[in-house]
């Protein structure tokens, strides 16, 4: 059985993370996180003060049967448990689709250069 190599921490220098945060690499990452985050987040915020809104001053809207004893209040209340479950799962699909192998990619450049630099010494 052989044992797994073991980098020691100090036999390096840290990456120089300035400048990977500098890098078109990052730069692409962040853009890609940030044009599907932020436009998401705010368009549930809103939704949720939508629900929020009606719920305190549309008492007879809300109050309007859908079916049975289920009213729109209850049904847009479900909904937004199913709209962050959705979100959830949508985002983590992006997230392993689009920032994951950029992230990797960085990471992977960051050890090879780290690993490079051991193996200089």
């Amino acid at each position: 059985m052989s044992a797994a190599p073991t980098l020691d921490p100090g036999t390096h220098e840290p990456p120089d993370y300035l400048q990977v945060q500098s890098s078109a690499e990052f730069d692409e990452l962040r853009r890609a996180h940030r044009s599907f985050a932020f436009p998401l987040t705010v368009a549930f915020v809103l939704w949720y003060l939508g629900y929020v809104l009606l719920s305190s001053y549309a008492g007879s809207f809300m109050a309007t049967k859908v079916a049975g004893h289920l009213n729109v209040a209850f049904v847009l209340g479900i909904a937004q448990f199913v709209t962050t479950f959705l979100i959830a799962w949508w985002y983590s699909r992006h997230a392993a689709a689009k920032l994951d192998p950029k992230a990797e990619a960085i990471k992977s450049r960051l050890e090879g250069v780290t690993l490079h630099k051991e193996g200089d010494a």
